[in-house]
C-alpha cells in the first residue's frame, strides 16, 4: 500500500521506518501521472515502503530535502536521505535504482 504523507506525518513514516521511498509529485505534473502508474506497479511486490509527497501540499518537505523539479524519488535509509533520481524512469530502471541503493 502506499502511503500519502505531508508535514504532520513524515517524521512517523519515514524515520526509523527502514528504507522508504518517497515520491514527490503534483497533481497537475504529466511526468509524475507517468511514474505514478509505474509506482502503483511495483508497489505490489516491493520491499521497501513506498509514500508520496504532494509538493503543493507540503512545500516545506520538498524545500528541506531541496525538491526543485518533479518527479524526484527520495530513498531514505531510517530517516536520512541515501540516494535520489529526478524525471521519468520505467519500471526495470525504479527497480534498479531501489536496489542498488539499499547495499
Amino acid at each position: 500500500m502506499i502511503k500519502e504523507i505531508n508535514e504532520s506525518n513524515f517524521e512517523k513514516e519515514v524515520t526509523n521506518a527502514g528504507y522508504v521511498l518517497v515520491d514527490f509529485y503534483a497533481t497537475w505534473c504529466g511526468p509524475c501521472k507517468m511514474m505514478s502508474l509505474v509506482i502503483d506497479e511495483i508497489a505490489k511486490d516491493s520491499t521497501v515502503k513506498i509514500c508520496k509527497c504532494d509538493v503543493d501540499k507540503a512545500q516545506s518537505i520538498a524545500l528541506r530535502y531541496q525538491v526543485s523539479s518533479i518527479p524526484t524519488l527520495i530513498l531514505f535509509r531510517n530517516g536520512e536521505d541515501i540516494a535520489t533520481s529526478q524525471g521519468y524512469m520505467p519500471k526495470e530502471q525504479l527497480i534498479k535504482f531501489i536496489e542498488d541503493n539499499k547495499k
